[in-house]
């Protein structure tokens, strides 16, 4: 898969120019004196003169011009930086990083950048945005409660503007805010700036600047009747749905690393970013691993598409008016897209987690997947792996890889609670009687031999409905038993379903199914719950008569809705291994379809209400439910013919 000419740069020659030429052009140093005071104080009004507008009605900036005249400043201030120890710079500048809620963070960048080692830089860099990011939104939120998820839409707020004023945000659009400004956050965090294409100095620049916005907030807060607080880091709680992989151990990165120098998926000139990202890994710093290998992970991904599809122009920089390769079009979904996945590279690069608390778990399975891509790319990688028992594993992992995170992945998990769920009413505790559970005689008879008719009739249409869907032949008769329904369930989640690219009808039939299987699992723990909880008091004598009628109500509800609700944890799971077909129909078809999935939430929205602690209507459930199997069989008697046909 080798590309046919080497890769010098992943930037376009505009982007390149503007990060890596324009603001050396001048070789003069502006006086520093005038930028900052001996004390360390910003001066803003030094600052900002060296912004210029373009000739439009607007007066939008013109970034070109501004770089280029901002690039003896930047010079200035990265060599007051370099003349600087480490307590000169946390003395002179260290109360000024407070407002971020992360000083040792800036100090960190600090010596990084007095280490003149490009990758130290570079990550320091990704580092200092992303805080610097979370910082401002927390100034935000001073004023307005809804907070912008892009830096280039908080760095262009009124907000922010009213706080620090507006010139000053504009210094930093210079440097962060557009596609057509240096663009410094984002050509990094996506992979396209190899180590050693941007200046140290403009890192030295944001520094200082983030050091001078902590002192025009001192003076600006006092005056506000609301305080600066800061937002709580967010929590990675999905680890151990990501155990996929095996822990990393010495031997694969040690694989790992002979890896990188073999594989087509590594460009080159990122070669050193990969190679410090294992070190990172070796030496316990996890954060700064997966900090690393994420932009690299997206680089290799568009370097592999631009490969195979003979586009060698989308591997370039994105300026405003270019589409270029991300996640969004490629793999990794429910690690960095997916919504109730861990989005991993959007809380890291907007500065949402604790790098100081990062957990192994992610670096591990993080450094996995990229092992897994190396592999496919590397030349002699087939040999190694079978003689590698970690990676074996590590690469057999992924074949039977189904989504975590996907709607669809979301909703087998809450189909497997339901079962479990379901299954343990057996174990309800009933007391001993005399006899049988009676019902007052304005209770409802419950359900009769036409029902239990009704509910094979409907087990038989199920059945019929998987066929498109599943190979095995069904035998109606095995599975008229509850037991055998929900083991049928969680055979059919057992298997492997489509989740890239759904359809939007496809994904709104998805949420239905979400919330009534939610609100299923909802009744079952209820009635479990309170099954319990009348259990023990029948067995301390402490129910009133009232309450003993209908506890015995309940224990005969128990009876009927135990099979009712199996059977619709068995339609659930039918409708999703059908819902991509479906979804396909005409629209008039598709919105009855809807209109009909509608009606079992509400059914169930109404039999949480009917079962909950406070309510106990254990005679209207049943009415309920006896409605709602009329609605069933006429819906599938109605429409069976129909998807069936569009199916096929």
């Amino acid at each position: 898969m080798a590309t046919l000419e080497p890769i010098n740069t992943c930037l376009s020659v505009q982007v390149h120019h503007m990060v890596c030429s324009l603001g050396l052009e001048k070789v003069d140093s502006a006086d520093l004196e005038r930028i900052v005071t001996v004390s360390g104080q910003v001066c803003w009004e030094a600052i900002t003169p060296y912004l210029r507008t373009l000739d439009t009605e607007d007066q939008g900036l013109n970034y070109v011009e501004s770089v280029r005249l901002l690039g003896p400043v930047c010079k200035s201030v990265h060599s007051h930086l370099l003349s600087l120890s480490t307590k000169q710079f946390r003395d002179q500048y260290g109360l000024w990083f407070r407002w971020t809620d992360n000083t040792e963070l800036f100090v960190e960048v600090f010596e990084a950048i007095r280490s003149s080692q490009h990758t130290a830089t570079a990550l320091s860099l990704m580092k200092l945005t992303a805080c610097l990011e979370r910082a401002l939104g927390d100034v935000f939120l001073i004023i307005d409660k809804d907070c912008p998820f892009l830096l280039r839409d908080l760095l262009a707020s009124q907000e922010l503007a009213t706080v620090f004023g507006q010139s000053v945000m504009n210094v930093l659009r210079v440097f962060l805010g557009s596609p057509r400004s240096l663009n410094l956050r984002n050509i990094l965090w996506h992979g396209f700036a190899a180590p050693s294409e941007i200046p140290p100095m403009y890192t030295s620049m944001l520094l200082l600047l983030t050091a001078g916005l902590g002192q025009i907030l001192k003076g600006a807060v006092p005056h506000r009747t609301s305080t600066l607080l800061h937002r709580p880091y967010f929590k990675l709680t999905q680890l151990e749905e990501l155990a996929v992989f095996p822990d990393i151990n010495e031997e694969a990165i040690a694989v790992a690393e002979d890896f990188v120098g073999k594989s087509d998926f590594v460009v080159k000139i990122m070669l050193p970013y990969w190679r410090e990202a294992l070190a990172a890994y070796r030496n316990q710093r996890y954060a700064d691993c997966v900090i690393f290998l994420l932009p690299q992970l997206e680089m290799g991904l568009r370097n592999l598409f631009t490969t195979v599809n003979n586009c060698p122009n989308r591997l370039l920089t994105a300026e405003s008016t270019t589409l270029y390769t991300t996640f969004d079009e490629e793999i990794l979904w429910d690690l960095l897209n997916h919504q109730e996945g861990p989005r991993i590279r959007d809380h890291l690069s907007h500065g949402e987690l604790d790098l100081n608390a990062f957990p192994k778990e992610m670096a591990s399975h993080v450094v996995a997947l990229a092992v897994v891509l190396l592999h496919h790319c590397c030349r002699e990688g087939n040999g190694v792996a079978t003689e590698n028992e970690c990676l074996r594993t590590i690469i057999g992992s992924t074949h039977s890889y189904c989504s975590r995170f996907h709607p669809i992945g979301r909703l087998k998990q809450q189909l497997r609670r339901c079962v479990g769920s379901l299954q343990k009413w057996d174990e309800i505790p009933k007391p001993t009687l005399g006899q049988p559970p009676e019902r007052s005689g304005s209770d409802h008879s419950g359900p009769t031999a036409q029902t239990g008719c009704l509910m094979d009739k409907l087990v038989s249409n199920l059945i019929n409905r998987l066929q498109p869907v599943y190979n095995e032949e069904l035998s109606l008769s095995q599975h008229l038993l509850t037991e055998a329904q929900l083991h049928l369930v969680t055979k059919l989640l057992a298997g492997h379903t489509c989740t890239l690219y759904c359809p939007r009808a496809t994904l709104e039939a998805v949420a239905l199914l979400r919330k009534i299987a939610s609100q299923c699992l909802t009744v079952s723990e209820q009635i479990m719950s309170s099954a319990a909880s009348r259990h023990q008091q029948w067995l301390s004598k402490s129910l009133r008569s009232r309450q003993r009628q209908n506890y015995l109500r309940m224990l005969g509800s128990i009876q009927y809705l135990h099979p009712v609700f199996s059977l619709l944890t068995l339609l659930i799971t039918v409708e999703l291994l059908n819902v991509q077909i479906t979804s396909k129909n005409a629209s008039s078809e598709c919105h009855c379809y809807l209109k009909f999935l509608k009606s079992l939430l509400q059914y169930t929205e109404n039999m949480a209400t009917y079962t909950s602690p406070d309510k106990n209507k254990w005679a209207e459930s049943w009415d309920l439910t006896e409605k709602l199997l009329l609605k069933v069989k006429n819906f599938y008697s109605k429409w069976y013919n129909v998807i069936t046909d569009c199916a096929t």
